[in-house]
């Protein structure tokens, strides 16, 4: 599945997705970076959630269906969210939570389907949130789309703690 909408000039002049995303990144900011990374991929949504006094709180979202998500998703209480088990194990791989005891005792467990997630690391050393893909049917992540995401998240805390 290739980039969902259109191609930004400077994506468009590297092969390199690195490259692309690094440009898109820098030249438009995080929120076309989401854009850019979903469009990658099947999930419906990908987002960056800021861990912050026991809860994590939706920072930065691309949902390609343009709808608001439940406010429910807006700020997560740690010990309820996927978010936990990718910052505390370093990864979070779920196509069916339904099906999955990884998350277990979640009340999104069967709400959240899909979750892809990886925790991001601020400047200073410290877990700053998460990069996640998210749907509410099942999605696979390739491998090679998770190594992917992998390298991004070294980028985005940088472009995150500006402001």
């Amino acid at each position: 599945m290739g980039y969902d909408g259109a191609m930004p000039p400077t994506a468009a002049a590297t092969a390199d997705p690195m490259d692309a995303f690094t440009r898109v990144l820098r030249d438009e900011g995080v929120n076309a970076a989401l854009r850019y990374l979903n469009g990658r991929v099947e999930h419906r949504c990908t987002a960056i959630y800021r861990l912050r006094d026991m809860t994590v709180a939706n920072l930065y979202l691309y949902d390609r269906l343009g709808q608001l998500l439940p406010e429910s998703l807006a700020v997560v209480p740690l010990g309820d969210s996927f978010c936990q088990h990718a910052l505390r194990d370093g990864a979070l791989r779920i196509s069916d939570s339904r099906e999955s005891d990884q998350v277990t005792g979640s009340p999104f467990k069967g709400v959240v389907i899909a979750y892809h997630g990886l925790p991001l690391v601020g400047r200073d050393g410290n877990l700053f949130g998460t990069l996640c893909h998210f749907d509410f049917e099942p999605r696979t992540l390739p491998d090679a789309e998770f190594d992917f995401l992998q390298k991004v998240v070294r980028l985005l805390p940088q472009h995150l703690e500006r402001g």
